[in-house]
C-alpha cells in the first residue's frame, strides 16, 4: 500500500515530467491558439507542482537542497554571461 509521501513524491514526480513535456510541445507547436493553451496548462502545473512541494516540505516528505551562498550565484552568473557571449562572438564569426 502506497503512503501519502509515496504518493505525493509520485505526483511530483508525474508534475515534473508533464513540465517537460509541455516545454517540448510549446517549442514545437505552430498554431498560436493551441501554443497559448499549452502555456496555460504548463503555467497551472508549475502551481500545482509549487503547492505540493511546499506540503511536501512543510510534511518533511521532502528535503530542499541548501540553498546557494550569494557569491555562488554570482560566480554561476558569471560564467554563464561570459559563456553566451563567446557564444555570439563565434556566431559572428
Amino acid at each position: 500500500m502506497m503512503t501519502e509521501k509515496d504518493m505525493v513524491n509520485d505526483y511530483l514526480n508525474s508534475l515534473k515530467s508533464s513540465l517537460t513535456g509541455y516545454a517540448n510541445v510549446i517549442s514545437e507547436c505552430s498554431n498560436l491558439q493551441l501554443r497559448q493553451t499549452f502555456k496555460q496548462m504548463r503555467d497551472q502545473d508549475e502551481e500545482r507542482q509549487l503547492r505540493l512541494a511546499q506540503y511536501a516540505i512543510q510534511k518533511g516528505y521532502y528535503q530542499p537542497a541548501q540553498q546557494a551562498q550569494p557569491n555562488q550565484i554570482q560566480q554561476v552568473f558569471s560564467q554563464l554571461q561570459s559563456g553566451g557571449q563567446q557564444q555570439q562572438q563565434g556566431m559572428q564569426q
